[in-house]
C-alpha cells in the first residue's frame, strides 16, 4: 500500500508547515510569536493554524525519528518533573544516560509505583536503549517497588543495580530545564491530549538537538534540518 503524503490537502506548502512545527518544538516560542515571525516573511498564518499543525505533526515527527535513534549507554538517570495541564500539575517522567542522551519519557497524571513501572518498562523495551547496568533515581519511594516488580518479571537484568542517590541525578535535572523552558510560553496546556502530543514533539526535537539521530551530529544545525525534512519527503 502506498503511504499517503502527510501534507496532502493542506492549504500551505509542506515546507512552511514543517518549518513552523520544527521552530515551535525547538525554540521557546508561543504560537502568536510564530504568527508574527511568519507575517514578517510575508506569510499570513493564524496562530490557531500553527497549533493544529503542531498537534498533527509532532507525534508523527517522533514516530519517524525513533527508528534512527543511536544506541545509549547502560547507566541511566531517571527522574520526573511537573507540567501544568488545565491549572493542575501532572508528571513528566524522563530519563537520560551517563552522557546526557535522552532515553525516553512518559507523561502521567499520577506519581506512584504504577507510573514508575510503566515508564521503566517503556525504556527497557525500547530498541535504542542498552541493557542497564545501573539505574540512578531520587528518593521517590515508588522506584524501588517498581524496580523489584520488573526484576521479578524478568524485564530488568539480574545484575542491574538501583541507586537512590540524589546528587547522581544532577544531569537529568539539568536536562529538565530545556523542556521546561519550551513549555513556558504556552503557560500550560488545555488538555492531557494536547500536552501529550506537544511533549512528544519537544522531546524528539531535543534528541535531534543533542545529535542522537544516526548520521546527524550535535551542533550540525543544517544537517539536523535536512534530516527532519527528509523524513517527511520534503526538500530543505
Amino acid at each position: 500500500m502506498v503511504e499517503q503524503h502527510p501534507f496532502k490537502w493542506r492549504h500551505f506548502q509542506a515546507e512552511i508547515i514543517l518549518l513552523c512545527v520544527r521552530w515551535y518544538l525547538r525554540y521557546a516560542l508561543s504560537y502568536r510569536d510564530l504568527e508574527e515571525i511568519m507575517l514578517e516573511r510575508g506569510l499570513p498564518v493564524d496562530h490557531t493554524t500553527i497549533y493544529r499543525w503542531v498537534q498533527r505533526y509532532a507525534p508523527e515527527l517522533e514516530k519517524r525519528c525513533r527508528p534512527h535513534l543511536k544506541a545509549t549507554t547502560n547507566s541511566w538517570r531517571v527522574d520526573e518533573t511537573y507540567i501544568k495541564v488545565k491549572k493542575q500539575w501532572m508528571y513528566l517522567y524522563r530519563a537520560v544516560d551517563a552522557l546526557g542522551n535522552t532515553l525516553d519519557f512518559y507523561f502521567s497524571p499520577s506519581r506512584d509505583t504504577q507510573a514508575a513501572k510503566q515508564f521503566l518498562l517503556k525504556i527497557l523495551v525500547a530498541s535504542h536503549t542498552s541493557e542497564p547496568r545501573v539505574i540512578n533515581v531520587d528518593k521517590n519511594a515508588a522506584y524501588p517497588k517498581a524496580f523489584a516488580d520488573l526484576k521479578a518479571e524478568g524485564y530488568v537484568p539480574a545484575g542491574c543495580e538501583l541507586r537512590q542517590v540524589k546528587y547522581l541525578n544532577n544531569r537529568i535535572e539539568q536536562d529538565h530545564r530545556f523542556i521546561k523552558r519550551l513549555t513556558k510560553p504556552g503557560m500550560g496546556f488545555s488538555s492531557v491530549e494536547t500536552a501529550q502530543r506537544t511533549l512528544h514533539g519537544f522531546e524528539i526535537m531535543n534528541t535531534v538537538r543533542k545529535g542522537q539521530l544516526q548520521g546527524v551530529e550535535k551542533g550540525d544545525v543544517r544537517g539536523q534540518v535536512a534530516f527532519v525534512t527528509k523524513l517527511f519527503g520534503v526538500i530543505a
